[in-house]
C-alpha cells in the first residue's frame, strides 16, 4: 500500500508515530514502577521490623526509667520518631507507586485503543476531514500540560509547603534539646500532629488524584460519594441526580466526567468564598444509550461567558479540551448574579456492562 505523501497523510502518520512511542515509554515506564513498588515493599517489611525492635526496646527502658541514663533515652527515644516518620514517608511512597502504576496502566490501554482505532482507520484520519489527527494530537498534548500545571502548583501549594515547615521546625528541636528539653518534647508533639495532618492531606491528594472507588464500583457511585463529601467538607447544600440506566463506561470517559464533576464543583465552591451564603450547588447525570449529559449548577454570583477568554483559570479549558478529544460539546449558560450552569454531552459508542 502506497504511503500517503498529502499534507494531511503525513500529519496522521507523525500523530501514529507519536502514539507508538507514547506507549513504549509508558510500558518502561510501568516496568521501572513494578520494580520500585517491589523494592518498596520489600524495605517497608524490614522497615516494620526495626520499627518493633525499637519499640520494645523503648518499653525496657520506660520500665526502667529512673535507672537509665538521659542520653540513652534521649537516643532510644530518637530512634523511635526517626523509625517513625521512615515508616510514615516509605508508606507514602508506596501509596504513590501503586497510584503511578494504575494511572500508567490506564494509559498503556488508552493508547492502545487509540492505535487500534487508526489502524483501521480512523474516522478522523487523512481520508476525513484532513486536520483530525493534528487537532486530537494538539487537544491531548494541551490538556495534559494544563493538568500537569494544575497539579504542580496544588503541590506547590500543599506537600511541598508542608515538608519546608517540617525541616525548620526540626532544626528548632535540635536546638532545644540542649537548652529546654521539656520545651522539646512539645515541639515534637507538634511536629507529630503536623506530620499526621500532612500526610492525611497527602492521602486526600492521592485520593483526588484518582479515588479506587472510581475503578471498584464506576463513575455514578463514585460522583455520588464524592457530592456527599463535597457537603461534607464545605458546608455546601449539594444535590445529584440521576437518570437513565446506570452502568459501566469505558475507564477514560468515567475518569473525565468524575474530574468534570469534581472541577466544577470546585469552582463553584471557589468562586462564591466572598458571598453571603455559600452556593447550593447541583449535580445531574443523564445516561443514555449513546449519550452522557452531565449538568452542574450553582446559585451563586456566576459570571460572563466573555470573560473565560481573559481569564487564567485552567479547570474549565481542560474539561473543553477533554470533551472535545471525545467528540463532545460543553455549553455554559451563565450571567453574572444569576449563578451558571455548565452542561456536558459526551457521545459512548462501547458499554461495559455489569463490570
Amino acid at each position: 500500500m502506497a504511503m500517503d505523501k498529502t499534507p494531511a497523510g503525513e500529519t496522521w502518520e507523525n500523530f501514529n508515530q507519536t502514539i507508538s512511542s507514547e506507549l513504549e515509554h509508558s510500558k518502561r515506564a510501568y516496568k521501572e514502577v513494578a520494580l520500585m513498588l517491589e523494592q518498596s515493599q520489600a524495605e517497608l517489611v524490614k522497615m516494620t521490623q526495626r520499627s518493633a525492635s525499637i519499640s520494645a526496646h523503648l518499653q525496657q527502658i520506660q520500665a526502667q526509667f529512673d535507672s537509665i541514663p538521659r542520653a540513652d533515652i534521649r537516643m532510644a527515644y530518637n530512634s523511635m520518631l526517626d523509625a517513625q516518620q521512615r515508616l510514615l514517608v516509605m508508606r507514602g511512597q508506596i501509596e504513590k507507586l501503586q497510584n503511578d502504576q494504575d494511572n500508567l496502566q490506564r494509559m498503556i490501554n488508552f493508547l492502545e485503543q487509540v492505535r487500534n482505532f487508526m489502524a483501521d482507520g480512523g474516522a478522523s484520519g487523512p481520508a476525513g476531514n484532513g486536520h483530525g489527527g493534528q487537532a486530537i494530537l494538539e487537544k491531548m498534548v494541551n490538556s495534559q500540560e494544563a493538568e500537569r500545571l494544575k497539579l504542580s502548583r496544588q503541590m506547590h501549594d500543599g506537600p511541598a509547603q508542608a515538608l519546608s515547615n517540617f525541616v525548620v521546625q526540626t532544626e528548632i528541636v535540635s536546638r532545644l534539646f540542649e537548652m529546654d528539653p521539656n520545651r522539646a518534647k512539645e515541639e515534637l508533639e507538634n511536629l507529630k500532629n503536623s506530620a499526621m495532618s500532612t500526610f492525611q492531606k497527602v492521602r486526600l491528594f492521592i485520593t483526588n488524584l484518582r479515588p479506587m472507588m472510581l475503578d471498584d464500583l464506576g463513575m455514578v457511585p463514585t460522583v455520588k460519594r464524592y457530592v456527599d463529601s463535597f457537603k461534607d467538607e464545605t458546608g455546601c447544600e449539594t444535590t445529584i441526580t440521576v437518570k437513565g440506566t446506570e452502568r459501566r463506561l469505558e475507564p477514560y470517559v468515567e475518569v473525565m466526567i468524575f474530574r468534570a464533576v469534581q472541577e466544577l464543583m470546585g469552582n463553584a465552591y471557589r468562586h462564591n468564598q466572598d458571598a453571603a451564603s455559600k452556593p447550593q450547588i447541583g449535580v445531574q447525570l443523564t445516561l443514555d444509550d449513546d449519550l452522557i449529559k452531565v449538568v452542574v449548577s450553582d446559585n451563586g454570583k456566576g459570571f460572563h461567558p466573555d470573560d473565560l477568554k481573559n481569564t487564567s483559570g485552567l479547570g474549565l479549558k481542560i474539561i473543553q479540551e477533554r470533551v472535545e478529544v471525545l467528540g463532545g460539546s460543553v455549553d455554559i449558560d451563565a450571567l453574572v448574579g444569576q449563578g451558571d450552569r455548565i452542561s456536558l454531552q459526551i457521545p459512548v459508542e462501547t458499554t461495559l456492562n455489569g463490570k
